[in-house]
């Protein structure tokens, strides 16, 4: 569940809204929930196919590309992507030096 007086705080935050009746924010939570719900448990999928533990930017991508639902992600999976792969080089790349230095101290 998401806390619905900051939906409501978020949504009256545009100057256009006026008021809010009491039910819009459960609304959009409930929404929110099934819309994160979806998502993610697309994401664990895919990382499962992929023998993985962990929901990685990679698998988030994969679902928003694999569902039409999610098209209006496509701009920013696209951008999350090429980070998660310069941060998937950089830890690769400590992995290997802190493994080294790991098995140096144990010997």
């Amino acid at each position: 569940k998401f806390p619905v007086a900051r939906i409501k705080r978020i949504m009256q935050a545009d100057e256009e809204v006026g008021k809010v009746a009491q039910v819009t924010p459960v609304a959009v939570n409930k929404a929110l929930e099934l819309f994160m719900t979806a998502l993610v448990l697309g994401a664990a999928e895919k990382a499962r196919e992929k023998g993985g533990k962990r929901i990685t930017a990679v698998h988030l991508k994969s679902v928003v590309e694999a569902d039409e639902q999610f098209d209006f992600l496509t701009e920013i999976v696209g951008r999350v992507q090429e980070s998660a792969e310069g941060e998937k080089k950089r830890k690769g790349a400590g992995k290997d030096s802190d493994s080294d230095d790991d098995s140096g101290e144990r010997k």
